[in-house]
């Protein structure tokens, strides 16, 4: 199972950069690879990666806008929970409960429509911990 919000922050950091408008194909994505890196050098995700997500917040904002809108804050603008606690008038706790409701719809489109996102071959390899190889003798 795939790690959505490590997907999340990629797809905002790809996002961020201009690359994705939710409702609107990308013209020409396949320059991301020339431009400079944003966010102080942390990792974005793909142009495919990010088209597949962006089809998936769109099928959010069609079920519902307000889920739409705390993962664009969360991830695309670098909003913390406080801070759009504090947007919205109610406590940081309420706004984690919907942010991960949001965050499983965009797992559940992935998963329904079965697709493999590049970014996941990334990750296992991030998150694999070195074997240390004994001496044999």
């Amino acid at each position: 199972m795939r790690d959505v919000q490590m997907v999340l922050e990629r797809w905002g950091v790809w996002a961020a950069s201009g690359k994705g408008n939710i409702g609107y194909p990308r013209i020409a994505a396949g320059l991301s690879s020339l431009l400079p890196a944003s966010r102080a050098g942390r990792p974005s995700c793909c142009d495919d990666d990010g088209m597949f997500i962006n089809e998936a917040m769109i099928r959010l904002r069609k079920h519902d806008e307000y889920l739409c809108a705390l993962l664009e804050w969360h991830y695309i603008e670098n909003m913390t929970l406080r801070a759009m606690a504090a947007k919205l008038g109610i406590s940081h706790n309420h706004v984690s409960v919907r942010l991960q409701s949001a965050e499983s719809f965009i797992q559940g489109c992935l998963c329904t429509l079965d697709i493999k996102l590049e970014m996941d071959r990334e990750c296992r390899k991030e998150n694999v911990l070195p074997v240390r190889l004994k001496r044999v003798v």
